[in-house]
């Protein structure tokens, strides 16, 4: 099955993927963001059949349909301005991200505030990545020929990029103080990297079943906050 459509929009120089899984519903938005390595699925999985509203699915720079630039350079940051761009096409949304796509979806909405709907942050492919301090000097070098998807380079950088617990927490603190909605941070994932028990550890993170987590930001109603 293939996505109902498939969207080109566009980062600095970069064509991202932005592909339609479902297409019309009364609810809000969820935007998907994939794992290290992955790329976006080709129909809407079994687990968000049942969400209320459209259902859209990114492929990340380096990853799937979208580009692959030359040299590397990769960082959790770009990725967050991919995510970016996929929230100004389709609107405020609820986040599901695994894997890298959970460390990113925490980013983003601590970033866009008003963009994200919740946060609901799965294990997946890169939930680790390098640690919470730097590792080994060695510098990996992939071959600059390579054109496939996923781009060597992302694999290289993502397994080792550093994710210090107070970077993280600082995110957390932006989306207790700014988030549209009450409990705006699902933690569905088993695996917990230095990161993550930073922040399964703030009061405001909710930890819970994916299927809980869907549930509580689709339905009629949810509530929104003033973050005034």
């Amino acid at each position: 099955m293939s996505p109902l459509r498939t969207t080109t929009i566009q980062h600095g120089k970069v064509r991202l993927a932005l592909h339609t899984l479902k297409k019309e519903g009364p609810g809000h938005p969820l935007l998907l963001l994939h794992g290290l390595g992955e790329r976006s699925p080709d129909g809407l999985p079994d687990e968000f059949s049942q969400w209320l509203g459209p259902v859209f699915a990114l492929d990340f720079t380096g990853h799937g349909d979208s580009d692959c630039p030359k040299g590397g350079g990769y960082t959790a940051e770009i990725l967050m301005a991919d995510t970016d761009a996929a929230l100004a096409e389709v609107g405020p949304s609820t986040i599901c991200g695994r894997g890298l796509g959970a460390y990113v979806a925490l980013l983003i909405a601590g970033g866009r505030p008003s963009a994200v709907l919740g946060a609901i942050l799965c294990d997946g492919p890169g939930l680790t990545g390098g640690g919470a301090r730097p590792g080994s000097s060695q510098i990996i070098h992939p071959d600059p020929r390579a054109t496939s998807s996923p781009d060597s380079f992302a694999l290289a950088e993502f397994c080792t990029d550093v994710r210090p617990p107070d970077y993280a927490l600082s995110f957390v603190r932006q989306i207790d103080r700014l988030a549209r909605v009450e409990r705006p941070l699902t933690v569905c994932a088993v695996q917990r990297a230095p990161w993550l028990d930073a922040v399964v550890n703030d009061p405001e993170t909710e930890t819970r079943s994916l299927d809980e987590a869907l549930e509580a930001y689709a339905r009629p109603g949810f509530r929104e906050v003033d973050p005034a």
